[in-house]
């Protein structure tokens, strides 16, 4: 299981990466240098986690592949706008992502700018294209999803908790508040926009929401993990930067053992949301697994 889950893992990140890639063809003269900032930003991109998402989902539904691929780029364009923002010298100052030097670093920080937001408007120009859905009532759901999960309500709002929680003490609760905005808020999208845009009921999305909830604190507590213990070489950006920052993390509140048992514990609720769904689910299953499991 965990090698076929790899495998579909790579094939799906190979169908995102060619959709960007075509979604962003390179330009000449001076407005190819915002576009080539978007390329450094957006492609070369890893496992493609968020994608994967709604790709697994809308297989549930058989949604056409063409659909869902859309999607997911879409998704992904948000959260590597975000990533080029979030390594800006005003966010989190970062040289590294991916193994590459950042945007800003690439390019310069005007230009980061510049592409993160032309990466965030364009991916609303990809949902509302006939080609992403050909009924315009899921197009403007999936519009006002992204729209809710990227903005004040969502990751937006969460970043600028995480700036505040910079100067103050965050509780438990209030940690599992930011990182539902900020992390999970996204990849709840991404899952959901998946039984959108394949046609699923209301039921149906519900219950995959609560999976990427679960999903999305699991996550970020193992990033919170990955921050404290990992390695700059594996995760190809800089590690120890929560603690040099004093942030409240899980990692700190709860300690590495008590942080590992509750992201345990996130991916086993998460895996028992997908019941209604059966074997159709098992790739969505296995992300959970993912999750725990991975190093970067």
């Amino acid at each position: 299981m965990a090698a076929d889950l790899d495998t579909r893992i790579s094939e799906t990140a190979d169908l995102v990466e060619r959709a960007l890639d075509d979604m962003l063809p390179a330009r000449e003269g001076p407005l190819g240098r915002v576009v080539d900032a978007m390329r450094h930003g957006a492609l070369n991109g890893g496992k493609r986690l968020r994608p994967f998402l709604t790709i697994a989902a809308a297989d549930i539904f058989s949604a056409p592949r063409d659909r869902s691929v859309r999607v997911g780029a879409a998704l992904e364009m948000i959260h590597c706008y975000s990533l080029i923002h979030d390594d800006l010298p005003a966010m989190d100052d970062a040289d590294l992502r991916r193994g590459r030097p950042s945007v800003h670093k690439a390019f310069d920080d005007a230009t980061a700018i510049l592409a993160g937001d032309a990466l965030l408007t364009d991916a609303f120009l990809v949902l509302s294209d006939p080609a992403t859905h050909p009924d315009a009532e899921v197009r403007c759901r999936l519009v006002r999803d992204l729209a809710e999960a990227s903005g004040k309500a969502g990751m937006v709002g969460g970043q600028m908790i995480d700036i505040y929680a910079e100067q103050k003490t965050l509780d438990i609760a209030g940690i599992e508040e930011l990182q539902r905005l900020k992390t999970g808020a996204l990849i709840r999208c991404a899952t959901t926009s998946g039984g959108v845009v394949g046609g699923a009921d209301e039921a149906d999305i519900a219950a995959l929401q609560a999976y990427a909830e679960d999903l999305g604190l699991a996550f970020q507590i193992v990033d919170d993990l990955l921050d404290a213990f990992g390695s700059a070489e594996d995760l190809g950006k800089p590690v120890g930067q929560d603690a040099d920052m004093d942030k409240a993390t899980f990692v700190k509140l709860l300690g590495a053992e008590g942080a590992r048992s509750k992201a345990l514990e996130l991916v086993s609720s998460a895996k028992e949301r997908l019941s209604r769904f059966g074997e159709r689910a098992a790739p969505l299953a296995g992300a959970a697994d993912f999750v725990f499991e991975r190093k970067n």
